[in-house]
């Protein structure tokens, strides 16, 4: 990246600005509506144009004469967390659940962060025109916390509308040092599959379970019989991770209920391993409950994540990159991670690479900074907000020249 193309310190400010101002007003999945705003308002003032898609979703796009399309994606929505930082900018916003449920809002994965560098890219890439030749897009996107957001841009056109990218690049802040990076090339993140599982029997008062069919028992030997598909039946090379994350069953002690539901998280990291796991899982829920004498189990999905793969090809590019801006020995090739992440659905929806990084948000002196989705993460935004705009225009930078 030349090094006339940096932030100013009128960039480094408003960049400041806008994520405190994000970080005080989350908004849930899908529910980004205010937010969708700022944004718009941020890259009007920049001169970018944009647009809505995917509701609440917005996409801009920076022309500079001839050259490659690279597309940049920052994620925007919220956590249903009750902030417990103590930061004067702390959140104290309010939302509500698909139910109606209210509940508190905050910033818990750090998408203030991301929404606020990838503006701050922007607005040294506008200025700096001169340095750098190609098309930016730029894919603000809802929703990510839900696995909704990536698919609904998708489904609303989002390649139709925007110029379609030779690649697509992604970063996600993490409580490591603020200043390094981390990749994976090939398998990134894993694959996740969120299941309800509901399961019928007879109730009976809880002294005649004779004349019961147990959903609560039949339940319990479903769960621990679960947990040999990833000690049984998988290679042990092969990672997964299979969690019963809720169970609710029954409103009284004596008396035994005629339903039990209960939820499943499910991580694998490729395809092949996700059927099987999923195989595994309705033959067991349907062969247990049948050696319950119980009716058939209802299964039902309540949300997939794709895959995420990093091109090794561009990730050994980007890193280049990175590692030119922030020196060798802070960008770090690592293992895969079990969490989840829709971006790698941008670039596959149109089969072009994916390319996503890891950059350090926490205070190189903090011994043990909250990790992402506790009431207490909380990045050393300005140490996180500088990697994140370096890391930002490194990672386009390499494409279009700059």
């Amino acid at each position: 990246m030349s090094h006339s193309l940096k932030p100013t310190a009128d960039i480094q400010a408003a960049v400041h600005a806008d994520y405190l101002h994000l970080h005080a007003n989350p908004e849930l999945s899908m529910q980004e509506h205010q937010t969708a705003a700022y944004i718009e308002s941020r890259l009007a003032a920049l001169g970018i144009e944009h647009f809505r898609c995917g509701g609440t979703g917005v996409v801009g796009v920076l022309r500079n004469g001839p050259g490659p399309v690279i597309a940049f994606r920052a994620d925007s929505d919220g956590l249903p967390i009750k902030e417990a930082t103590g930061a004067e900018y702390a959140s104290t916003a309010v939302g509500q659940l698909a139910d109606g449920t209210e509940v508190p809002l905050m910033h818990g994965c750090g998408h203030d962060t991301h929404v606020a560098s990838a503006l701050g890219a922007a607005a040294v890439l506008a200025q700096g025109t001169e340095g750098w030749s190609g098309t930016v897009v730029l894919v603000f996107q809802p929703g990510e916390e839900t696995g909704a957001g990536a698919a609904a841009m998708l489904a609303d056109g989002l390649w139709d509308k925007a110029p379609v990218p030779e690649v697509v690049l992604g970063q996600h802040v993490f409580p490591f040092a603020a200043g390094t990076i981390h990749l994976t090339p090939e398998s990134a993140m894993a694959l996740a599959d969120s299941l309800e599982i509901t399961l019928h029997g007879t109730q009976a008062h809880g002294s005649q379970p004779q004349d019961s069919i147990d959903p609560i028992v039949l339940g319990a030997h479903i769960i621990t019989r679960l947990q040999t598909i990833t000690s049984r039946e998988l290679d042990p090379r092969d990672a997964a991770v299979v969690t019963c994350g809720s169970f609710h069953a029954g409103l009284k002690e004596n008396i035994i209920p005629d339903r039990a539901v209960f939820t499943l998280n499910i991580r694998t990291l490729t395809e092949a391993v996700r059927e099987k796991v999923l195989a595994a899982v309705t033959r067991i829920v349907t062969a247990e409950a049948a050696a319950s004498s119980a009716p058939q189990p209802e299964i039902t999905t309540l949300y997939r994540f794709p895959r995420l793969f990093n091109d090794p090809e561009q990730t050994g590019n980007v890193a280049t990159a990175l590692a030119s801006e922030f020196g060798e020995d802070r960008v770090k090739l690592v293992a895969p991670l079990m969490g989840s992440e829709d971006f790698g659905a941008l670039g596959d929806a149109i089969g072009v690479p994916n390319v996503f990084w890891m950059f350090g948000g926490a205070d190189p002196s903090d011994p043990a900074p909250a990790g992402n989705h506790s009431p207490f993460f909380l990045p050393e935004y300005r140490g996180a907000l500088d990697t994140g705009v370096r890391a930002a225009l490194a990672g386009i930078g390499h494409y279009v020249g700059c």
